[in-house]
């Protein structure tokens, strides 16, 4: 059996082999390897549904729902590819002679990763906004910290439709900075979304003539959506803590590709029907604002504070984020969703919902 799970192991799978070494690095912290003893079905507590497994130690007899049965050993071609993949349902399995061992990643993970890196080869990928002409521009930019693995499964790149992939790749543009450098202001207007690739900023806001410190941004970060979904002035100031690079997404581009797939619009109709089931009303308004006109049962987390929320707020239930008009909310569920809340926004706020419905 394999005591130690290395990328050689993981060069040896399709399609993972097309990995380049740091990549596969990278995969190995998401790969989950368990041993099934001899006689056992190794999909009956754990099935294959949003998952790719490997075999790759000993043998598996697979039955398929169409009667065929497949005997796999870990060092056959079969073993190479994931199992049950592109073939009928599997109706039971069993392991033989001894014990077997699988590696077991998620699917969507998985074709993340090989989805990324494949538009790093694609001939549609140009970098005209990168300021540099050459393809190694955008392969520098695929193979920075900003889309590893870890950002592939816990940031906006997370939820990019495939389709949208080569589109950012054309229009995002990267920036060298410097300490100190200011990157927005409080008070301007939006005209950029941004992701730290490296380096550290600070993010400040004016209370009472005071800049008071509100958070501290490292590499993988986002900022900037706020003013740019709800089409408002910035609210606070970022600054440099070091030198760096960010990469930016102009205001049209980021609403295009970035902010539409992740936000899911719902009627109050159908919005009613899920707190029923379970869906939880987040007034995202100012205090005042809330006690004067909430919904019944919902919860105020003010936009101002939905960063602080990630964490706190359960994901155990979906949530349907409201404010007046939807332009608010479309900011606060855009975090939310960024940091993978299950979350709706309201159409049109409470414009849409019947006084008497309203507290």
């Amino acid at each position: 059996m394999l005591d130690i799970l290395d990328i050689r192991v993981l060069a040896a799978l399709e399609p993972i082999s097309s990995f380049s070494p740091a990549r596969l690095r990278e995969l190995l912290d998401y790969c989950h390897v368990e041993n099934v003893a001899q006689g056992q079905n190794p999909f009956i507590d754990r099935p294959l549904s949003g998952q790719s497994v490997y075999l790759l130690r000993g043998e598996v007899e697979v039955e398929y729902e169409d009667g065929n049965r497949v005997l796999i050993r870990s060092d056959s071609e079969w073993a190479r590819h994931p199992i049950g993949k592109r073939q009928p349902e599997i109706r039971s399995a069993q392991v033989l002679s001894g014990s077997a061992q699988f590696l077991r990643v998620n699917d969507d993970l998985l074709d993340r990763m090989v989805t990324w890196d494949q538009f790093a080869y694609h001939d549609d990928v140009k970098a005209t906004a990168l300021k540099d002409s050459s393809e190694s521009a955008v392969k520098r930019l695929l193979n920075s910290g900003m889309f590893s693995a870890e950002n592939l499964s816990n940031s906006p790149f997370a939820h990019l439709p495939s389709a949208n992939i080569g589109k950012l790749l054309n229009r995002i543009e990267a920036i060298a900075v410097w300490d100190k450098d200011v990157i927005i202001r409080e008070g301007d207007d939006g005209d950029y979304y941004y992701l730290i690739e490296s380096g550290r900023a600070q993010v400040t806001r004016l209370v009472g003539g005071a800049s008071l410190v509100l958070a501290e941004l490292k590499a993988g970060d986002v900022f900037g959506e706020e003013a740019l979904i709800s089409d408002s002035k910035r609210n606070a100031t970022v600054t440099m803590k070091s030198n760096g690079v960010l990469l930016r997404l102009k205001k049209q581009d980021f609403l295009e590709l970035m902010q539409e797939p992740l936000l899911h619009r719902i009627g109050f109709k159908d919005a009613k029907q899920k707190v029923a089931q379970g869906a939880v009303w987040l007034d995202v308004r100012h205090p005042p604002e809330y006690r004067y006109d909430k919904l019944p049962g919902a919860i105020n987390v003010p936009l101002n504070d939905i960063r602080n929320a990630i964490g706190v707020l359960s994901k155990a239930a979906p949530y349907i984020a409201y404010c007046q008009s939807g332009s608010r909310s479309s900011a606060a569920a855009f975090i939310l969703a960024q940091a993978g809340y299950d979350v709706y926004v309201l159409e049109n706020g409470l414009w849409s919902v019947p006084k008497a419905q309203q507290q």
